[in-house]
């Protein structure tokens, strides 16, 4: 199975990154860093008679990329008790994409898709990450995509990730469930 990761930090080399590597190592997957790609604000015009303009960023070569995987790792530092903004903004573009003729598979095509959510935080993620791991669990619903499971791990400063053993554990689990 052709695996992507897709990183939505705005730091190199952090926690949940590193978390996300442990349980879907580089060789065995495509790694795609959001911060490395340049993607717009979504602007709402779903309801605009010409529908949403055209938007000349990285986000359909982003989409494309996704399209080509069948298992989907999002890898995302809690912020706020939510996800990243750019992991956030990347999402938030999918009501555009649907909207795409271009992209009217798209949908179609999620279904076949299977998730997975990495997330670290500092502030007792394994209750206050609960929310972010919800919303997933929506967002996978409503493109009838499975949501095949979750880590949350604890970390602080960079580098805490490697102390939290319990996490570590968790994405070690991972990579057998995802058959690797």
């Amino acid at each position: 199975m052709k695996i992507a990761v897709i990183h939505g930090s705005s730091r190199q080399n952090g926690n949940a990154e590193y978390l996300a590597y442990h349980a879907v190592p580089k060789e065995k997957a495509t790694h795609i860093h959001l911060q490395d790609y340049h993607i717009q604000q979504i602007i709402d015009e779903r309801h605009e008679v010409k529908g949403f303009k055209n938007v000349h960023d990285d986000h359909k070569e982003l989409i494309d990329l996704m399209l080509r995987h069948e298992i989907i790792v999002f890898s995302t530092p809690i912020y706020w008790y939510s996800l990243s903004g750019p992991m956030k903004t990347f999402i938030d573009r999918w009501s555009q994409i649907m909207r795409d003729p271009n992209y009217a598979h798209f949908r179609g095509e999620l279904k076949k898709k299977k998730a997975y959510l990495i997330a670290v935080g500092g502030d007792n993620p394994t209750i206050k990450g609960l929310p972010l791991v919800q919303q997933f669990n929506y967002i996978c619903q409503f493109f009838g995509m499975e949501f095949a499971g979750y880590v949350l791990g604890q970390a602080s400063k960079p580098g805490d990730i490697k102390n939290n053993k319990r996490a570590l554990d968790e994405a070690a689990v991972l990579v057998t469930e995802i058959n690797l």
